[in-house]
C-alpha cells in the first residue's frame, strides 16, 4: 500500500479507537454513579428538633451528635448536603449540614440540631412550619 495513504489511515484508526474508548469509559462511569436528573430547589413542611438525650449519640453518617453543631436530619439527602432552612413564622433562616437520617414522624419533614432550632426560633414550640433550600449536595 501507498506510504502517502497508509499514514494518514493509522493516524485517522488511532483517533477514532481513542475517542471510542474514552466514549466507552465515559459511559461506565455514568452508569457506576449515576446523576440524578430531577432537581428540587425548595421544600415545605414541618420541621422538629432532637434534643439534650441525643446528645453524643452516634448519627446515621456515624458522626456523634452535638446539640451544638448546625446539623440536621432528613430522610433522603445524601450526607453532607447544606441545606438553608427558613421558618416561616418569623422569617429567620439557618444553615445545616445533613449528618442523620429521619425525622421519622412522617409529618415532618427535617430533624434540626438544637443549636439550629434555637437559631431560628422553634426551640419554645418545638415544631415549625419551614422551607428548606438546597444549596450544595
Amino acid at each position: 500500500m501507498n506510504k502517502k495513504i497508509l499514514i494518514p489511515l493509522i493516524i485517522i484508526s488511532a483517533l477514532i479507537l481513542l475517542g471510542t474508548n474514552q466514549a466507552i469509559s465515559s459511559f461506565k462511569n455514568k452508569e457506576q454513579s449515576p446523576e440524578i436528573t430531577t432537581k428540587i430547589k425548595e421544600i415545605k413542611g414541618i420541621a422538629s428538633w432532637y434534643g439534650p438525650g441525643f446528645q453524643g449519640r452516634p448519627t446515621a453518617s456515624g458522626e456523634r451528635y452535638d446539640i451544638n453543631a448546625f446539623t440536621a436530619a432528613h430522610r433522603t439527602l445524601k450526607f453532607g448536603t447544606k441545606v438553608r432552612v427558613t421558618n416561616l413564622n418569623n422569617d429567620r433562616s439557618v444553615i445545616v449540614r445533613i449528618n442523620d437520617r429521619g425525622p421519622f414522624n412522617q409529618k415532618r419533614i427535617i430533624d434540626l440540631s438544637g443549636a439550629a432550632a434555637n437559631s431560628i426560633g422553634m426551640i419554645e414550640t418545638g415544631l415549625a412550619p419551614v422551607k428548606i433550600e438546597i444549596l450544595e449536595r
